[in-house]
């Protein structure tokens, strides 16, 4: 571990060094490039020169011991700096595992009312809508893709682009089946009903990151439909891409330009095959997929909101909340915190068993 920390502070001061070379200051892509280099070696160096601050004044103290008249000073010193130095450690060994290159990604928020008919469609917009009140927090911009209303005011499906500094790297874990329990305004006996959404969190994939041919889509047009004043059923403005390779298919109606709507279409879409990609990836790993947080797949049960007991519950990291009134005004940092230290644990875990093997 010392040999990679002592690569990386040479790298930082090396890249600390190139920012103040002309060529770089003077090509905007190059300066961007090599800044944010720099960032992400920048906590990892910083935790780097305090573990060594911390062990350098231990072994001065610990040398000071053999001196009567320093002796007390010398373990006043100790007692301040020896559990520092275990902390540093751990927060070092955390910070050194590997990165997952989507971290840093914009993501494609996808969410439909699953079982329990008006009521799942009602809790859809109230989870895009928790969402979006989380985004608010971290100062993320919420664009909506596509929406499609139910009858009572709800959301049937909602799909959205989240855009901001390492979105991916909060939302990844919240995709997967949600359940709410809670008596409908419509139930007249006051009988708890069990509904669902599905969520999915997608990292939003580059055109480097997956190549499209224009000889595998097809894009029909068509009227929109909701709200959109004038043009709303007028012009062909909505916008159905189809993938023949791979039959996946999405459409982009939100805009009243034709051109809007194909652009956010093909994120989608660019979005949905990298997923795949990742999917085929991950099941190739058998390993490393044990070792997350749940497989992430749609089908499973991943969270359950009690309003009644006021209760939310994570199953995977078996992590109860009272609090459901504030986590539904978009207060999730707690459950993200928890399962990001849950899926660095396993890490941990599965690091040291592989050294032990």
């Amino acid at each position: 571990m010392i040999d990679r920390l002592q690569q990386m502070e040479q790298r930082y001061e090396d890249l600390q060094a190139q920012l103040a070379l002309p060529e770089v200051l003077n090509d905007h892509e190059k300066y961007q490039k090599t800044n944010k280099a720099l960032r992400e070696l920048e906590t990892p160096v910083e935790k780097y020169r305090e573990l060594k601050q911390v062990q350098a004044g231990l072994a001065d103290a610990r040398a000071m011991l053999a001196d009567p008249e320093m002796r007390a000073m010398a373990e006043e010193e100790i007692a301040a700096l020896a559990p520092r130095e275990p902390e540093l450690e751990e927060e070092l060994k955390v910070l050194l595992l590997p990165k997952d290159p989507n971290d840093e990604k914009n993501v494609i928020l996808e969410i439909r009312a699953g079982t329990g008919g008006d009521e799942a469609s009602l809790f859809a917009a109230e989870i895009f809508r928790m969402y979006t009140r989380f985004a608010e927090q971290h100062r993320w911009k919420v664009e909506m893709l596509s929406l499609s209303e139910s009858g009572v005011g709800g959301y049937k499906e909602v799909i959205a682009i989240i855009e901001g500094d390492r979105v991916y790297s909060q939302l990844k874990w919240e995709s997967g089946v949600h359940r709410v329990q809670r008596v409908p305004e419509t139930e007249q006996q006051g009988r708890v009903h069990t509904s669902a959404v599905t969520v999915a969190v997608l990292p939003e994939a580059e055109e480097v990151d997956v190549k499209i041919e224009a000889k595998d889509i097809r894009i029909d047009t068509f009227c929109s439909s909701g709200p959109g004043g004038q043009s709303v059923n007028t012009t062909y403005s909505a916008v159905r891409i189809t993938h023949l390779p791979t039959g996946t298919v999405v459409s982009c109606q939100d805009e009243k330009s034709q051109i809007k709507n194909r652009e956010k279409g093909m994120r989608v879409l660019r979005s949905r095959l990298y997923e795949m990609e990742m999917e085929r990836q991950q099941e190739a790993m058998a390993k490393e997929r044990k070792q997350m947080v749940g497989s992430g797949d749609r089908s499973e049960k991943i969270r359950t909101y009690n309003f009644p007991q006021n209760r939310v519950t994570d199953h995977r990291i078996g992590l109860t909340l009272h609090q459901l009134d504030l986590v539904m005004e978009g207060r999730l940092q707690p459950i993200v915190d928890a399962l990001i230290a849950h899926y660095q644990a396993e890490q941990l875990k599965g690091e040291s068993d592989d050294k032990a093997a």
